[in-house]
């Protein structure tokens, strides 16, 4: 038996009884129920607002970006700012009071290579805030696009994130949804059951809800490194919301059933066969070395599905504690907007400079061209760029290929561009900046191979509906 199996089971062993719970007062069901319950209507419950489908966390988030619209820049300019200066102290100096205390020495004392991306994300963001040096870095199409709309949104997404995930993840409904689905997950798509949350939260919420939600259950030793990276790059997919303004820039809002229909099936199929080739597939089966807990989602034979999982579920919420949770909700939202902003600033705005400014997404391109004349796509040399230009921005092929005549070729770009995922001016800077074990290359690779996974499906959808 591999050590990493042999942890798991004693983790078990040790953690887990073998026999369901019994005797549990109402007090400790409502204790699961009603956090848990707040957490789904607040992450997972879609609502009609202004025309406009959204989640309650999602509304909030707007409320805060058009609230304090006029702070906001100051805002995020001073946190960044604060962030490379107190890394710099860090490196510099080792002061005890950061170095003795685990979260500002994990926030601070980073590794050489961030230490220079903070460095470079305060020099994007003054540059940006100030509009002075080089255009190319502050233009509304680089520095400022980040710095005016994903970023706050950013901003305001990761404040309720980090106050209000701690309800789907500290009161049980992981554990019950784990004991549920494991037995159709694994199989599928070799993953604990109660990634079906993550998967959930992305969905009708946002992806980086669902990156953060997964790096958070990862450091706690829910998922191994194949797990939270597999998680992290497959099931932390687009919301409904950015799917809408993907098809009204290509102009095909009629087609959203179609189009709809045609992202779940491409999406799955990358889902199932991503996990099992490389790099995912090479990632080892072990637990995050600083998590205490090593989590098995085994159910004993002679229990139901339900019933261990409501029993582990209460015994989660039994044992939470409200203080513990407010203190983690403070720390990671500072966690995020010190530990993640600025690299989305500083990769991001690298990322859409090489977009915008140089001919190498063309390049990458072209052999695209020959890929989507065998699919039979029309316009395909000026479809060719919007394939791989979606690595730097999730919105450049919209906007690359709102311009193309054909609307299946619109059709086509619309979906390739939502199923690809990995974007570095949003979810692959999270990734980056978060503790998942991905790493750049992984995630270039990653990008290559859901395209090419998802773009013939698509292709073939895309014939069948006109």
């Amino acid at each position: 038996m591999s050590e990493a199996a042999q942890s798991k089971e004693h983790s078990y062993s040790q953690n887990d009884e073998t026999k369901p719970r019994k005797g549990y007062s109402v007090n400790h069901l409502l204790k699961f129920a009603i956090p848990s319950l707040a957490g789904i209507f607040l992450f997972m419950i879609p609502l009609s607002i202004q025309g406009e489908i959204t989640i309650p966390v999602a509304l909030l988030a707007s409320w805060i970006q058009s609230t304090f619209a006029g702070v906001l820049p100051e805002f995020i300019t001073s946190v960044i700012i604060l962030t490379a200066v107190m890394t710099v102290v860090t490196k510099a100096f080792k002061p005890d009071w950061i170095l003795e205390k685990p979260f500002l020495k994990g926030l601070f004392g980073v590794s050489t290579v961030w230490f220079w991306t903070r460095m470079l994300a305060m020099i994007f963001v003054i540059m940006t805030f100030f509009e002075i040096g080089p255009q190319f870095i502050w233009s509304d199409a680089t520095g400022g696009l980040l710095f005016n709309d994903l970023i706050p949104a950013l901003f305001a997404v990761f404040l309720f994130a980090g106050l209000l995930l701690p309800l789907l993840l500290d009161f049980g409904l992981l554990e019950l949804c784990g004991a549920l689905f494991t037995k159709i997950i694994k199989p599928v798509f070799t993953l604990p059951g109660r990634s079906s949350i993550d998967c959930l939260a992305s969905w009708l919420g946002d992806g980086t809800i669902g990156v953060l939600l997964t790096n958070k259950q990862y450091e706690e030793g829910y998922y191994t490194k194949r797990e939270a990276a597999v998680i992290g790059t497959t099931f932390s997919v687009v919301s409904i919301t950015f799917t809408i303004v993907v098809l009204t820039l290509m102009d095909l809002q009629h087609m959203f059933f179609q189009y709809y229909l045609t992202i779940v099936v491409a999406g799955l199929a990358a889902a199932l066969i991503c996990p099992r080739i490389p790099p995912l597939s090479r990632k080892q089966d072990q637990y995050y070395e600083h998590a205490d807990n090593h989590f098995n989602e085994k159910i004993p034979g002679d229990v139901s599905s339900l019933k261990w999982g409501m029993d582990q579920a209460v015994e989660k919420a039994k044992s939470t504690r409200w203080t513990s949770v407010i203190k983690g909700g403070g720390q990671n939202v500072l966690d995020m907007w010190m530990g993640v902003i600025p690299i989305v600033m500083a990769i991001g705005t690298v990322a859409l400079i090489v977009a915008e400014y140089t001919p190498v997404f063309e390049f990458i391109g072209a052999p695209f061209i020959v890929i989507l004349n065998l699919l039979q796509i029309p316009e395909a040399a000026a479809a060719a760029p919007s394939m791989v230009v979606g690595f730097a921005d999730m919105f450049l092929p919209a906007v690359l290929g709102s311009g193309i005549e054909s609307p299946l070729t619109r059709f086509v770009i619309a979906c390739v561009s939502v199923t690809q995922l990995i974007y570095m001016s949003e979810v692959g800077g999270l990734l980056l900046g978060s503790k998942l074990p991905v790493n750049f290359k992984d995630l270039v690779i990653i990008f290559i191979e859901r395209t090419l996974i998802t773009l013939p499906i698509i292709a073939l959808m895309a014939h069948l509906f006109f």
